[in-house]
């Protein structure tokens, strides 16, 4: 999607207004797409309506955009129903809700229905994520509401009881009940979240779990699983922990393929318990099982504790109770953990956060989220591979405050665990978009930067190795790890493997002790002497060549307009071969004259000799700059070094009143006037110092207090802005 830097920032400025009122929280969820369930719901019970969702309406659109898009034969005989049109009697949840009540469709989401199930095994999670009180019978209105966590806010999502069937069947998800549908409804709330069911098909376990919790996932590969990771599961299971299991499949076409034992490759299944049983001939030692449940509410593991395996024989009734071991074919099974082990190649548990939780008993988190973006051509920069650009990418500074109670292994640190997650890929997909590969490196910053907020430069990149760093960098939607470190302060650095790949993201540190995280600004200090303008006692030849072409151009007044600033500076700019310009626009010169123009608004829109000179020498100034960053005699600088040559040009700016540029407002002059290969020409490059100066100018007019903040009116607001 084309980005727009001040749309962008607008937004950021609201989402922040949003969470200072309390917006976005789980008491006070934020509104998709500015639906208010209470207010639609009372409209349609007042005019005895049944709601219809036009942001999600009954079409081709809200199914997908390829496999069940509109030239799809997949499509042609789906009929959307409302459930009292599908059978009698509808239920929203019968005989409370539970991992039976999800059975897969035909869309490929096995992955989010392993994540609802284990939600099932969590009441209080689950009717966060379903609200109760929704009903076929009292106060129906053909509405119904759900609340998912996403990046970083709650967000109440609201749809019309109209499903997708064929036959007079769900076409998608369903329960094993024929009259309940919370589950479908479910899914259809989660696929308007994300633009259309098509968009639901293929994904991570994880993303769901962490969409209904807030929560942070953490993944163990069986091959190289901790000792103790039965301990690890039943402890996560315990303190409410959601987690799903799978096979990988190395070939792709071989996704979802049953093998002899009834387990399915490339298939997401959820652990629902973890227990330890003693049979009657094992006077020795307790056995140890997993529970697991198939999203397909069948196809079954056949081997050691299965459903009808002889092991159960060897359990007291007392111990088959508490196990509740059932013979059906439900999807859900019994494994000793020892199989388990075997057979799965993966692991992924999802952590509550502080927010998901309010039961002391649970443990919990210390978290900070940060917001950020990587733009092409300004901050993203790609990863360590990339030296000239990796500095670029956001910077955040992380400071661990405490160390940790009780190390189990006697080290001193801090342990938190660092989660990157890229943001709207999934729903971007049918605009071409993927996922990212994405990771994350960690610096310790020196003693004697301490407190300071600077942005770290290249060479510190180039001299300094990285003190943790993720795994690997993959693409999924989030990369997370878990590090231990002394206490001190670190930089993060998230960022693409390539770089010039635009995105959005959220950077989360998970602690058990207090941290604070936050992003750097990019006050980019220079090191090198900026080129000093002539003194007025001194006139180079170029100066009285200036001269006499001045006086030429002007005429009696000794003024000049904006089309004679032109004719001036491009007859002397030719001369210059190495800026391999085509000369400065008529746009251009009008914003010279709007910096220079002592009077401001009131000025008189052309220059004198010496309000000439004086922009003469800045533009001699910018031009020892630009050819310093030009060091390749090109004509132009790329986007990356453009962020140094901004800053060396506004040095004086910075040494007269603190005034520095952030990050966004690098984003918003790289997309402004850098061309489509992110270079920037020098006609550019002083039109934006141009402009950055003559609106600094500005602000100090009417900032007359000096305090930073200045307020404006409509119609000063609209003179600032065109004059300037």
């Amino acid at each position: 999607m084309p980005y727009t830097p001040s749309g962008f920032f607008c937004d950021r400025l609201i989402r922040e207004r949003e969470r200072r009122d309390g917006e976005g929280s789980l008491n006070k969820p934020l509104r998709f797409n500015s639906q208010d369930f209470g207010v639609l719901r009372q409209e349609c019970l007042g005019g005895k309506t049944l709601f219809e969702d036009e942001s999600f309406p009954a079409t081709v659109e809200s199914l997908g955009f390829k496999e069940l898009g509109h030239k799809s034969n997949k499509v042609k005989n789906i009929v959307w129903k409302r459930p009292k049109e599908i059978c009698e009697n509808p239920q929203f949840i019968v005989g409370g809700a539970s991992r039976t009540d999800i059975c897969q469709g035909d869309l490929g989401d096995c992955w989010l229905l392993a994540a609802i199930a284990c939600l099932t095994l969590n009441e209080k999670l689950l009717y966060r994520v379903v609200p109760q009180e929704q009903s076929f019978s009292e106060g129906y209105g053909g509405i119904f509401h759900f609340q998912f966590w996403r990046y970083g806010d709650w967000v109440d999502v609201v749809i019309d009881d109209r499903i997708p069937t064929f036959n007079n069947q769900l076409v998608f998800t369903k329960s094993a009940e024929r009259n309940e549908f919370w589950s479908a409804l479910l899914e259809k709330a989660y696929a308007k979240l994300h633009g259309s069911y098509e968009a639901l098909k293929g994904g991570n376990t994880t993303e769901a779990m962490e969409d209904f919790t807030g929560g942070v996932t953490e993944f163990y590969e069986m091959k190289e699983a901790p000792k103790e990771l039965y301990k690890i599961m039943k402890k996560a299971l315990e303190r409410g922990s959601l987690m799903g299991c799978s096979i990988d499949s190395l070939v792709p076409a071989r996704f979802e393929t049953r093998t002899v034992t009834g387990l399915v490759k490339g298939h997401a299944y959820s652990v629902t318990a973890v227990e330890e049983c003693k049979p009657s001939q094992h006077k020795e030692a307790k056995v140890r099982l997993v529970r697991l449940r198939n999203p397909w509410g069948q196809v079954e593991w056949n081997g050691p504790w299965s459903d009808n395996s002889k092991e159960w024989a060897t359990l007291s009734k007392s111990e088959k109770e508490k196990l509740q071991h059932q013979s059906a074919e439900d999807g859900e099974f019994w494994m000793s953990f020892e199989d388990f082990k075997k057979n799965y190649t993966k692991i992924e548990i999802c952590n509550l956060t502080p927010d998901a939780l309010e039961d002391d008993k649970i443990h919990k988190w210390t978290v900070s989220v940060n917001e950020g973006r990587w733009v092409r051509g300004c901050s993203a920069g790609g990863c360590r591979n990339y030296p000239d650009t990796f500095w670029t990418n956001p910077q955040y500074r992380l400071r661990l405050l405490e160390e940790d109670d009780d190390p189990e292994d006697n080290e001193v640190g801090c342990t938190f665990v660092v989660a990157l997650m890229q943001k709207n890929r999934r729903k971007e997909r049918k605009m071409g978009a993927n996922l990212f590969t994405i990771g994350f490196a960690i610096y310790e910053v020196p003693k004697e930067m301490h407190g300071n907020k600077q942005h770290m430069q290249k060479d510190f990149f180039l001299f300094s190795s990285s003190k943790a760093r993720c795994k690997s960098y993959i693409n999924l939607r989030e990369v997370t790890q878990r590090f231990r470190l002394t206490p001190g302060e670190y930089v993060i650095v998230p960022s693409t493997y390539e770089p010039h790949q635009e995105g959005e993201f959220i950077l989360r540190v998970f602690s058990e002790k207090r941290n604070t995280s936050e992003e750097i600004e990019n006050r980019i200090e220079a090191d090198h002497p900026v080129p000093a303008p002539a003194s007025a006692g001194e006139e180079s030849e170029e100066d009285q060549q200036f001269r006499t072409i001045f006086q030429e151009i002007a005429g009696e007044d000794m003024e000049i307009t904006a089309n004679e600033l032109k004719n001036v500076l491009n007859r002397v700019i030719t001369k210059h071969k190495d800026l391999n310009t085509e000369g400065f626009s008529l746009e251009s010169c009008r914003s010279m004259i709007a910096l220079m123009d002592v009077s401001f608004m009131d000025g008189t829109g052309r220059l004198n000799l010496q309000e000439f000179r004086h922009l003469w020498n800045k533009i001699k100034q910018w031009q020892g700059i630009f050819k310093h960053y030009n060091a390749d005699q090109s004509g132009s600088i790329n986007s990356y070094e453009m962020r140094n040559a901004v800053n060396d040009a506004v040095m004086c700016l910075v040494s007269r009143s603190g005034f520095r540029l952030n990050n966004q407002l690098y984003d918003i002059i790289t997309m402004r006037y850098a061309n489509e290969n992110m270079n920037i020409d020098f006609d550019s490059f002083i039109s934006c110092l141009v402009r950055l100066e003559a609106m600094f100018r500005a602000f100090q007019a009417f900032d007359q207090d000096g305090d930073g903040t200045i307020r404006l009116s409509v119609l000063e607001w609209l003179q600032l802005t065109m004059y300037a």
